[in-house]
């Protein structure tokens, strides 16, 4: 039976996790069908939703499989995660995650790995590896302190501590809370509107920007500039901007 299932809906692939009974902790056949699943994605969506089956997102790394491995296996164990995750961080496409119930050490690491993150009421957050005796190893030192801090992270691994969705929101790990069960739709909504983009914009916004926001000043701005000019005088560029300038386009929508 598959760990992963796949389903392409409007250009958006939507990639479920589907091992409720383990509360889809992620084990190595799950990462292989992850893998193939977000190649698929590469090839013919606009943009991905990531989100679990059951009553949680992910409860992390599958312990059953990790206690069995040589300190060599371990090391490759962790760089097949890191290699994925990448495709996800820095592929083609932008990813959404929806996240409920437990978003627990590998499966913290894995949301971290999308761009945009939204949890429902019910969504806890936490890195027991402390307790464990291990340390993160899907790429969580770099992709989940970059986004919450490293003296925030250090805190949770150290003590264990337990964030609610609300705290989660707080320190910048979702952007968006909603209601018990409505974290797909939301999620959806937004790759819906993400896939509406040009795909090199995205392609720019998913790639460029995080690079920019770690390379020095000057760098960052002369990137900025590459880009900008890449983007901006491309054929499908001049056609939505001229569509804006005609009034042919949508115009923002002002919060009420």
């Amino acid at each position: 039976m598959s760990l992963i299932s796949y389903e392409l809906i409007d250009h958006i692939a939507c990639i479920k996790l589907v091992r409720s009974e383990k509360r889809n902790a992620i084990s190595l056949d799950m990462l292989t069908e992850l893998a193939e699943k977000v190649k698929i994605a590469e090839t013919e969506a606009r943009a991905g939703v990531i989100y679990g089956d059951g009553d949680h997102f992910c409860a992390g790394l599958d312990l059953s499989e990790h206690v069995e491995k040589t300190t060599f296996e371990s090391i490759e164990n962790s760089r097949t995660w890191h290699r994925i995750f990448n495709t996800i961080k820095r592929g083609k496409i932008p990813y959404f995650s929806a996240l409920h119930g437990a978003v627990v050490g590998g499966g913290l690491e894995l949301a971290a790995a999308t761009h945009v993150r939204v949890a429902d009421e019910t969504a806890f957050f936490a890195l027991p590896e402390g307790k464990h005796g291990i340390f993160v190893g899907g790429g969580g030192s770099v992709n989940i302190s970059d986004i919450m801090g490293t003296a925030r992270m250090m805190d949770m691994m150290l003590t264990g501590h337990v964030l609610s969705a609300q705290e989660a929101e707080k320190y910048a790990i979702i952007t968006y809370l909603t209601p018990k069960k409505e974290a797909f739709s939301k999620a959806f909504e937004l790759a819906t509107s993400a896939a509406t983009n040009a795909q090199l914009a995205n392609y720019a916004i998913i790639n460029a920007l995080p690079r920019i926001h770690k390379s020095g000043y000057d760098e960052g701005l002369f990137f900025e500039s590459m880009m900008a000019t890449l983007t901006d005088t491309t054929p499908e560029a001049k056609t939505r901007l001229k569509a804006f300038l005609d009034k042919k386009a949508a115009r923002l929508e002002i919060p009420q």
